[in-house]
């Protein structure tokens, strides 16, 4: 079972929707194939004297140079010929890099030369591992990706343990995952479980097991830590004149709920803005093995909203933000698979892109109509939907019901989906403390 969020071919992450500059576009195959017309054009404007052949050879040399490394399009800065080639003639490829210019200058690294960082987050659904270089300040470049649906935490609810089948699902995808990791110069990495492992009376015996099998050393991370990670992986989706978000991560066990007050002096780091927060022990999986998930009736879903309102209504800091509510400069930010399938059935995708949905700004009725549709289709037009499919088809109405109570508590006229989180958060706050950024800055 694979799961739609694989991270790879996604835009740097640190920016919303538009890709970062250095990042490989389709221009390239364009160029490609201009260069690969260019004799046969030439045969038309008939034989050109020696002396002209030799000169436009002359001005080719300065022309950019795409290479390939881990199939990532690399463009190495041109020499300084480019600036005096005629701007009206197509940029072309060409197979002997620049010559070497009369002056020093300065040149962009190429990925071999970046550090690398990993982060890895399982969870109660999903096995998820990121692999990344740092580009700009508070941005990184994902050259790997791994992403599967496990189900860890299937059964959990009713047992207290990790079952075995889930357990074998789970160090499966981890040895993948450890292949990769083994495959690269890693300069720092954080693994980490989450819900499953936590709660799970058997949760430390599995990932004993996992080190043995996987040689990956996993931790358990507590439920605020697991709050701040999600909030620093969703910085650049807070834009500048935003007064309050409540950032929430409906996961498959547990459900993150940050309140951050951006009202005085806004620091780098959005997690320094945390006011107050709070975990539920309550997520997609858990909340459908109580209520079911492939037949669930309206009042089926009224009841599974109510039981996580209950929850919501003993969290004391709920009021926090109450001082921002009603400005228009507040709003929901959702990191999950339940915003993210909202938004794909919103864009009625015919295969989910991560591209269109992360970062995506849906209104308060276009959130209604999404999860009026979704609690009006039955299991297997659940199942037919590209964004939701079997996988998921069975545990997205428990997601609406966690995101309709923390509507209902936190109203907001907009709601922004991220398809990032944990892993992101992870990277952020590693490339940060290992100075990244700066040594990037300096070069």
């Amino acid at each position: 079972m694979e799961d739609h969020d694989t991270g790879a071919g996604a835009p740097a992450v640190g920016v919303s929707r538009a890709p970062p500059s250095g990042q490989a576009s389709p221009s390239v195959g364009r160029l490609d194939r201009q260069a690969g017309a260019r004799p046969g054009h030439a045969e038309h404007q008939g034989e050109q004297p020696k002396g002209k052949a030799r000169k436009r050879r002359k001005r080719r040399r300065g022309r950019k140079v795409f290479a390939r490394d881990d199939n990532h399009a690399i463009v190495v800065t041109p020499s300084a010929a480019v600036a005096s080639a005629p701007a009206s003639r197509p940029q072309e490829t060409i197979a002997t890099p620049p010559a070497s210019p009369a002056r020093p200058e300065l040149r962009r690294p190429q990925l071999q030369e970046l550090p690398v960082f990993a982060a890895l987050d399982l969870g109660t659904n999903n096995c998820r591992l990121l692999v990344a270089v740092p580009t700009r300040h508070g941005q990184f470049r994902v050259i790997d990706a791994f992403s599967r649906i496990v189900r860890l935490g299937e059964g959990l609810t009713a047992s207290g343990r990790l079952g075995q089948a889930a357990m074998d699902r789970a160090v499966e995808a981890l040895k993948i995952c450890g292949d990769k990791l083994r495959g690269r110069n890693i300069r720092k990495a954080r693994l980490i479980a989450t819900e499953a492992c936590r709660t799970a009376a058997n949760g430390v015996e599995f990932l004993e097991r996992v080190e043995r099998e996987a040689g990956l050393k996993l931790e358990i991370i507590d439920r605020q830590t697991e709050a701040r990670l999600a909030v620093s992986g969703c910085g650049s989706l807070v834009e500048r004149d935003t007064q309050g978000v409540v950032l929430f991560d409906i996961g498959g066990g547990s459900s993150e709920i940050a309140l951050i007050d951006l009202t005085g002096h806004r620091s780098p780091r959005l997690a320094n803005h945390i006011v107050s927060w709070t975990s539920l022990p309550v997520g997609v999986v858990s909340l459908a093995e109580r209520f079911g998930g492939r037949t669930v009736t309206r009042e089926i879903f009224a009841a599974m909203v109510e039981d996580v309102a209950v929850r919501l209504h003993a969290f004391d800091g709920r009021d926090r933000l109450s001082h921002v509510l009603a400005s228009p400069k507040f709003h929901l930010l959702g990191t999950s698979g339940t915003v993210t399938t909202l938004a794909g059935v919103h864009l009625d995708l015919e295969r989910y892109d991560r591209r269109r949905v992360d970062g995506l700004w849906m209104d308060r009725d276009s959130v209604d109509r999404m999860v009026e549709k979704l609690v009006g289709w039955d299991f297997q037009q659940r199942v037919a939907n590209p964004c939701i499919g079997a996988d998921r088809a069975d545990l997205v109405l428990a997601g609406c019901a966690i995101l309709e109570a923390i509507r209902a508590v936190w109203p907001s006229e907009r709601l922004r989906v991220a398809d990032r989180g944990l892993r992101e958060g992870i990277l952020s706050e590693l490339m940060a403390d290992d100075g990244a950024w700066r040594s990037r800055g300096r070069q």
